[in-house]
């Protein structure tokens, strides 16, 4: 338990709470779940129990149930991938997330993609939203349009010169179709790649693959744009090279040309006139070196940036992290004047596109899309990265009570579990705790980082 000078400050009531914390029988115990969940902001409470018998004798080699914890649960992590909600369990997804990326670069046989992979062209593209009006911005070493030098912190960066005039019903509808734009980039990606080549689309589906990962990022203006590790592979995915003429030239030219063709026609409602919505101007690509070999763009950078944004959402405009059901709670909440405009104009569409749901995803800025996907054979997935942290958690469990491994074709082993859930959250007492708790173990991983001899460390610190 921390000394008393750090509770200065407190609430009395969370400063009772954490007092009852301290002096109850299952302080330990309760302080044990929080730190196993990471410090977990809002954890998942359990009641129930597990039973491993001998599956010949019936005799019972491990019993657990919450009955004897305090309060009579269980705490897990909710597993929530926004920092804004978790910093804990968002810090292990962005982990996932960066691995998951970086095994589709470097290769990891464990993960799905040989080491091979390095040998395949692949880029780092970045897809924008077009302009819906000046902003204020920082321009190189020019001056904003408005005439100032701003710094890079300035609370006006990507707000309108000219509210009035912006367009703030294309910029919501433009980020509500954003998923839309991306699907048919990869359509027309795959035959631009086809017409380069000479082939029909059958044969370039015969002869190679585009495999890709990609996360959404707000700008700063509100209107999302992806980043894309984009990926010539073989006929069999990443275990088997591209054919010769599938050059990183030729992927670039074509994800330019297929960018240059996407559009989405958005039918006319009530005074809305009809639109057709493409990609911005800005679209950046850029080739992906080896980690090492002293390229500008490295697979370690590239891994690290999409680990970066895949916790972060619209909550980096100014909006809040949870759905908003009218105007009236944005001066309660102190939303800022752009991020609320933003949002008053996906309340106000709602009505004229009721199938757009963009009442639902107002405080999203009308995005309704992922913001981390990845195609099949990219290399392995988030599901596949957590069962193996559970696989070797539950061994560590086995190891310490002596019990077998249930995949041993010899163990007779069988356990049997009953789970229901009975809420989630923390007392105010228990959410001090686990913002020591949270906090400590961030301190340890960046000691540990620092400790680190040669190489570099990855984004997370692992």
């Amino acid at each position: 338990m921390t000394d008393t000078a750090t509770l200065a400050g407190l609430d009395p009531a969370t400063l009772a709470d954490v007092l009852r914390l301290a002096g109850s029988d299952g302080f330990d115990r309760i302080q044990e779940q929080i730190r196993r969940t990471g410090g977990c902001t809002d954890p998942i409470r359990l009641q129930g129990s597990t039973i491993t018998r001998d599956r010949e004798t019936g005799h019972v080699l491990h019993s657990y149930s919450t009955a004897t914890e305090p309060g009579g649960v269980l705490r897990v992590a909710c597993g929530n991938r926004r920092a804004s909600r978790c910093p804990s369990c968002a810090w292990t997804y962005a982990g996932d997330t960066y691995h998951l990326i970086r095994a589709g670069l470097v290769g990891d046989p464990a993960k799905g993609t040989p080491e091979t992979i390095r040998d395949h062209p692949r880029v780092f593209a970045t897809l924008t939203a077009p302009s819906f009006g000046p902003v204020h911005n920082r321009p190189g070493n020019r001056p904003c349009r408005c005439g100032t030098h701003h710094p890079e912190d300035a609370p006006e960066l990507g707000a309108p010169l000219d509210p009035d005039a912006y367009d703030y019903a294309g910029a919501v509808l433009w980020n509500n179709h954003a998923s839309e734009l991306w699907r048919y980039f990869t359509i027309y990606l795959r035959r631009e790649i086809a017409r380069r080549a000479g082939l029909t689309q059958k044969a370039a589906r015969e002869q190679s693959r585009v495999s890709f990962g990609k996360v959404a990022e707000y700008q700063k203006r509100g209107a999302v744009h992806f980043h894309a590790v984009i990926r010539f592979d073989g006929p069999e995915g990443p275990d088997s090279p591209p054919p010769a003429w599938a050059t990183l030239d030729l992927l670039a030219d074509s994800i330019r040309a297929a960018a240059a063709r996407v559009q989405v026609d958005v039918p006319p409602a009530g005074e809305e006139p009809a639109r057709t919505l493409r990609w911005g101007a800005q679209l950046d690509v850029q080739p992906i070196g080896a980690f090492g070999h002293g390229e500008e763009i490295t697979e370690q950078a590239v891994a690290s940036y999409v680990a970066k944004y895949a916790t972060k959402a619209a909550e980096t405009t100014g909006t809040v992290d949870r759905r908003i059901g009218n105007k009236e709670a944005l001066a309660l909440l102190g939303v800022p004047e752009h991020p609320a405009r933003l949002i008053a104009a996906c309340l106000d569409l709602h009505a004229l596109y009721p199938d757009r749901k963009l009442r639902d995803w107002a405080h999203m800025l009308g995005f309704r899309g992922h913001f981390s996907t990845k195609s099949r054979r990219y290399s392995t997935t988030l599901g596949a990265l957590r069962q193996v942290r559970a696989d070797y958690r539950a061994a560590q469990q086995r190891e310490a009570l002596g019990l077998p491994d249930p995949d041993d074709e010899e163990a007779t082993t069988l356990t049997l579990a009953h789970w229901v859930y009975a809420g989630h959250g923390h007392t105010p007492g228990e959410s001090w705790l686990a913002a020591n708790i949270r906090r400590d173990i961030q301190l340890n991983r960046e000691t540990a980082r620092e400790e680190l001899a040669g190489g570099a460390p990855d984004e997370q610190g692992r």
